[in-house]
């Protein structure tokens, strides 16, 4: 038996005059995800944790606080590896996997 996935809206779903936004952040993460990706295979710190702090903030002003905690996540250990910190790359990987599990479920709407 397979699990339900919880879809996630954005709490701002009942605002009218947000509706647009909230969609476009949306249609918008599989090209974030993309750069994000991107980054971490050129081995970009600087650019992996400047784009993981834009969505740790998106995140929370578009209505999605699942995305905060798992974008900072990522932006933590860019910036320890972009300050030579020994942190393997298969946790970096982890945290862009968790965080693209996340936008996966992003919904658009209400509940």
């Amino acid at each position: 038996m397979t699990a339900a996935i919880t879809a996630y809206y954005s709490t701002h779903c009942h605002d009218a005059d947000m509706a647009e936004l909230i969609e476009l952040f949306v249609q918008e993460m599989p090209d974030r995800l993309t750069v994000l990706e991107q980054s971490l295979e050129q081995e970009n710190w600087s650019e992996l944790a400047r784009f993981a702090h834009q969505l740790k903030g998106a995140g929370g002003s578009y209505g999605y606080p699942q995305l905060t905690p798992v974008a900072a996540r990522l932006e933590q250990l860019a910036k320890q590896r972009q300050q030579q910190q020994a942190v393997p790359r298969a946790q970096l990987e982890a945290a862009l996997n968790e965080l693209a599990a996340v936008a996966e479920r992003l919904r658009v709407g209400s509940p």
